[in-house]
């Protein structure tokens, strides 16, 4: 997903979603992220992904991530090397895309709808301008205010 331009990766997002078996999403929130670290997040978000299929698969393949709890491959690079995993990641980057879109309409001071949160120069900036606000991360922030 990182390697696809925005407008691509929307128009993939939705030939993925007309194609797929079955799909499912989970979102965890910035407190719990802070909570349980992103690690664990990243575990929880794909155990609710699994709770969501329509179709149980036999097995699931990972990018880099180990002890999920249950049957899986996991493969280094994943979304460079698998289909599956790059269809996955394109569904992931959009949804929190369009989730960061919506944000940036509540708090358009930060600029949420060009860099959709991630540790850029401006988003910098305007965390050292503004300050946090509630979507900040306590844990990923400490490192710039």
């Amino acid at each position: 997903s990182k390697k696809v331009s925005e407008k691509k990766r929307e128009k993939l997002y939705d030939l993925i979603l007309s194609e797929a078996i079955s799909y499912g999403v989970g979102i965890i929130g910035q407190d719990e992220i802070d909570e349980i670290n992103i690690l664990n997040a990243t575990k929880k978000g794909l155990t609710i992904s699994l709770q969501e299929l329509t179709q149980k698969p036999d097995l699931i393949i990972v990018d880099a991530l180990n002890n999920i709890g249950t049957k899986y491959e996991s493969i280094i690079k994943g979304d460079a090397k698998c289909y599956s995993i790059a269809a996955a990641s394109i569904i992931a980057k959009v949804t929190r895309d369009r989730i960061m879109r919506e944000w940036d309409k509540v708090y358009p001071q930060y600029g949420f709808v060009a860099h959709k949160g991630y540790g850029t120069v401006a988003h910098i900036k305007a965390l050292k301008e503004y300050g946090a606000c509630p979507l900040h991360r306590k844990t990923f922030i400490k490192h710039f205010i």
